[in-house]
């Protein structure tokens, strides 16, 4: 049997540098892992910085997405575009964390390439102050 290469297959051969690049990273690979108290997650995102991540909880979901517009020029020695490439993507998972969470409760670092989420095993118990109006 013959193997014939996809479309995408000779375009990422073609514009492949060798070197790490957002595409082969938008899987976001995730460790999590159980302490007495928390969930420690683990999820690499070489290439993306800071201010590309985004963390939202809505309804019980923690949500991670990240966002990359890179582009790549190389010039001659005349100084004329030789090459010129961009990348635009983005990538994001959701992990349901369970109800009763606050954005308070969750914490996040960023640190070469790596974003580490600590989430508490248990909602915090909230006193809501309801007070009844007198007429």
């Amino acid at each position: 049997m013959r193997y014939y290469p996809s479309f995408s297959d000779v375009f990422d051969d073609l514009f492949d540098s060798g070197a790490s690049t957002p595409t082969k990273v938008a899987s976001m690979l995730c460790d999590i892992r159980e302490t007495e108290n928390t969930y420690e997650m683990n999820i690499a995102l070489p290439g993306y910085k800071k201010e590309d991540i985004a963390l939202e909880l809505k309804d019980g979901y923690l949500k991670v997405s990240a966002s990359s517009n890179k582009e790549k020029e190389e010039k001659d020695k005349a100084g004329r575009v030789v090459r010129r490439e961009r990348y635009s993507g983005n990538c994001s998972r959701s992990f349901y964390v369970g109800e009763g969470f606050t954005e308070e409760d969750i914490k996040a670092k960023f640190d070469n390439g790596e974003l580490m989420i600590s989430v508490p095993k248990e909602a915090p118990k909230r006193v809501e102050k309801k007070s009844i109006t007198i007429y």
